[in-house]
C-alpha cells in the first residue's frame, strides 16, 4: 500500500518511530540551523504533495562535464537518522541516498562540501 501524502515526521509518528511532532520538527530545525549558516546551501520548499522541502548544495550543480543534480539533503522516515544525503550526480537514473543523522551531517559537512 502506498503512503498517503504527508510529511516524513507524520509517517514516522504514525508508525511509532517518533514520540511527538516536536521531535520531528527538532530534526528539521537542527538541519536548518546548520545548513542556513553555510554558504552555498539553499532550501527548496516545494516537493511532492504533502512533503516538506529539502536542501541543495548549489556549487555541486556544475562541474567539468556540465550541469548535474546537486548534492541534496532530504528528510525521510525510512530510517531513524531521519536524513538522506543524495550525492551530486549526472546522467540517467537517480543516485542512491545515503542514510545520515543530524550528528553525522554536522561532523561531515565540510567533507561533503569538498566532494561536491
Amino acid at each position: 500500500m502506498e503512503d498517503a501524502p504527508a510529511p516524513w515526521w507524520l509517517r514516522a509518528l504514525d508508525r511509532g518511530r517518533l514520540r511527538s511532532r516536536a521531535e520531528g520538527h527538532a530534526v528539521e530545525d537542527a538541519v536548518t540551523e546548520l545548513l542556513s549558516s553555510r554558504p552555498g546551501w539553499v532550501y527548496v520548499p516545494w516537493v511532492d504533495l504533502g512533503e516538506v522541502g529539502y536542501w541543495e548544495y548549489v556549487p555541486s550543480e556544475s562541474g567539468v562535464y556540465g550541469p548535474a543534480t546537486p548534492t541534496t539533503v532530504q528528510f525521510t522516515d525510512a530510517h531513524r537518522g531521519w536524513i538522506h544525503l543524495v550525492p551530486a550526480h549526472r546522467g540517467p537514473g537517480h543516485a542512491q541516498p545515503i542514510d545520515f543523522t543530524v550528528a553525522e551531517l554536522r561532523a561531515q559537512i565540510e567533507d561533503i562540501e569538498l566532494i561536491a
